[in-house]
């Protein structure tokens, strides 16, 4: 986390927010996660595929 936010351009991240931002992506990524599913299944496919999880981050992100 600390990392990322350095490449976005922080010089220096705290502990509880490299916490938060960890948190706020495993949230955004399950929602992710459970709508890929979903298109797979509407697709009648168990497997999720890489296009799931782009046309479910546009849901999800976009709203």
């Amino acid at each position: 986390m600390h990392r990322l936010l350095k490449k976005a351009g922080a010089e220096r991240v705290s502990e509880t927010a490299a916490e938060e931002l960890r948190r706020t992506l495993e949230e955004v990524a399950l929602k992710i996660g459970r709508e890929a599913c979903i298109l797979a299944g509407h697709a009648g496919r168990k497997t999720v595929r890489a296009e799931d999880i782009r046309l479910a981050t546009k849901r999800v992100v976009t709203g």
